[in-house]
């Protein structure tokens, strides 16, 4: 199982990624292992989106899909995730 994630620290700063383990990929970030940017930004990251896909093929395209958005519209996304409401767009 894969996972496109978003993690979001008190600042407000958002990181978008893909892992196959989300509990050891946060602790990465949380320990400024993890990509770049979190390495850059200090502050506790938690979890604050995850949707799951059973292939990383799939999940690498959602995470682009993603990435591509304006911090807004991630925002909207994590706000109907915590709502427990659709987050993917069915074709």
């Amino acid at each position: 199982m894969y996972y496109i994630y978003i993690i979001k620290n008190k600042s407000g700063e958002i990181y978008t990624g893909v892992t196959h383990n989300l509990e050891k990929r946060l602790y990465y970030h949380n320990t400024r292992q993890g990509a770049n940017f979190t390495k850059a930004h200090q502050g506790n990251f938690a979890l604050a989106f995850k949707e799951e896909y059973n292939n990383l093929a799939e999940a690498r395209q959602r995470e682009i899909q993603i990435k591509k958005w304006s911090k807004d519209k991630k925002e909207v996304l994590i706000e109907k995730f915590t709502k427990g409401l659709p987050t993917k767009v069915k074709n």
